[in-house]
């Protein structure tokens, strides 16, 4: 039963994670830029972790860790709720969320190099996997409605991956020491400040709030609550293959509202993205952090 639970709570936050994009594309034909909505996201998703840090009476950290706080917030929020979105805007919900699932590969590599993690043969096997799917997606041309080929968004798409797979190394230092809502509740706002300079705010009509506060209740909050709980039921490794789920909701939602159509060699390179999350997973040492 419990693994049943916890199958259904990882579940949740993968199609909750896979919503980012096709959501976000909602506000941007309202007129929010790609950043700004990284930005409210990020702020939205802030008062609740801060609310919940709050009821739990564990807001505060240690001085000493305040510059890998900031470190962390810089590049986990302001880079990567970035890149993200803008790899949303430039080559589509569906091509980003699949770019964002070579995160995996990066952990594996960084481990090895920061945390003198050993690399083994279906890690390697799942890195080259990944990176061979990233090849293919980049072949993948024209075929998304709404948006031209474009190298930006595949850099913008693996810049994402590089920094979202960053929360392994950081979390590694902070969460064994924090509790999680209180590392967010501050790493959301620092990374919120960090977005501000390189946005021209506009005033977000009535559909881009709803769009907002789902991106930052649902789909930032919730899911980590959702996989958290998960992650307690289940083994991290069945909870990484489980959130494969994720780009292959994206990419359904993004064919069934936007029109998204990565192509045939699109379509083959995602499958070998998730592929290799599913043989890294199948490895030792590899867990999944939040979106």
């Amino acid at each position: 039963m419990e693994n049943i639970r916890g199958f259904v709570y990882i579940l949740v936050a993968a199609l909750l994670w896979g919503c980012i994009g096709p959501v976000a594309k909602v506000a941007f034909a309202q007129g929010l830029g790609p950043l700004e909505v990284a930005f409210w996201r990020a702020m939205i998703g802030w008062a609740f972790f801060f609310c919940h840090s709050l009821v739990l009476k564990k807001v505060g950290i240690r001085a000493g860790d305040i510059h890998v706080v900031l470190i962390f917030a810089l590049l986990c929020v302001t880079a990567f709720y970035g890149s993200y979105q803008l790899a949303v805007a430039l080559g589509g919900a569906a091509r980003a969320s699949v770019l964002l699932y070579t995160a995996p590969a990066w952990v594996a590599v960084m481990a090895a190099f920061f945390l003198h993690e050993k690399v083994g043969a279906k890690a390697l096997a799942g890195i080259i996997t990944c990176m061979t799917g990233v090849g293919f997606i980049s072949l993948s041309g024209t075929g998304i409605a709404g948006h031209e080929f474009s190298w930006a968004g595949i850099i913008f798409g693996l810049l994402a991956g590089f920094t979202y797979a960053l929360y392994y190394i950081f979390g590694k230092m902070l969460f064994a020491r924090y509790h999680p809502a209180t590392i967010f509740s501050w790493i959301l706002i620092l990374g919120a400040a960090g977005l501000s300079p390189f946005i021209e705010f506009s005033t977000p009509t009535n559909v881009s709030w709803l769009a907002l506060l789902f991106l930052g209740f649902l789909s930032t909050y919730c899911a980590y609550f959702f996989y958290a709980r998960g992650l307690v039921r289940l083994k991290a490794s069945r909870a990484a293959v489980i959130a494969t789920m994720e780009p292959v909701a994206a990419a359904f939602l993004a064919y069934l509202f936007w029109q998204e159509n990565l192509g045939a060699w699109g379509y083959f390179g995602a499958c070998l993205i998730i592929a290799g999350v599913i043989i890294q997973a199948a490895g030792k040492g590899q867990t999944r952090q939040t979106d």
